[in-house]
């Protein structure tokens, strides 16, 4: 089932996530729907807040950054085959240099800008069926890894930018909190009555 997902604005997407058990109800279907959520907007990760959900699971494919041609045949590959569940997730280590990356996000449409993050992680979670890891990543994995969980922190890529960035684009994420947006998606604004 397709869900809407949470708009800019919404205080859900400002709340850090709760850790899960095994128990969560209907976690496997949770699961399904995120994924068909997450592929019917054409994204590559989505977190559960941002299906209004304060809880620490998230999910990547990167499979669509595979088409990439400015990237190595190497780096496609490793894109190509990328899908995972991380649940109650924990960054161990980041390291690196930071290096800037174009993000956009599905609960702020339209909106894209540069993000300073480092390109290698260590990540310790559990997965769909709560087995352990602790995992290291690099480079666009690592990126979008991050971002997603961001999310489960209460953060947006938003809260990155420069105050200057943000006065340029106040406006525009006042209009995606009031669903003065047109994005073909299913949605939910925070300062809108009725469900679009």
């Amino acid at each position: 089932m397709i869900l809407p997902i949470v708009a800019y604005g919404d205080p859900v997407l400002k709340k850090k996530g709760k850790d899960i058990s095994k128990e969560y109800p209907k976690l496997n279907e949770l699961l399904d729907n995120m994924y068909e959520t997450m592929y019917n907007a054409f994204g590559v990760g989505l977190a559960a807040p941002q299906i209004g959900l304060p809880i620490r699971l998230f999910l990547v494919d990167t499979s669509p950054f595979a088409e990439d041609p400015d990237l190595s045949p190497e780096e496609q590959e490793n894109l190509k085959d990328f899908k995972r569940t991380f649940i109650n997730a924990k960054i161990i280590e980041e390291e690196g240099d930071e290096w800037a990356f174009n993000e956009g996000c599905l609960s702020i449409p339209d909106v894209r800008e540069d993000v300073f993050r480092k390109p290698k992680i260590t990540i310790s979670y559990v997965d769909e069926s709560f087995e352990p890891h602790t995992e290291t990543f690099e480079g666009l994995i690592a990126r979008v890894i991050q971002h997603e969980y961001d999310h489960i922190e209460g953060i947006l890529f938003t809260d990155k930018l420069s105050s200057l960035k943000k006065r340029l684009i106040k406006g525009r994420l006042s209009n995606i909190s009031k669903g003065k947006i047109n994005v073909d998606y299913k949605m939910r604004f925070p300062n809108q009555k009725k469900k679009r």
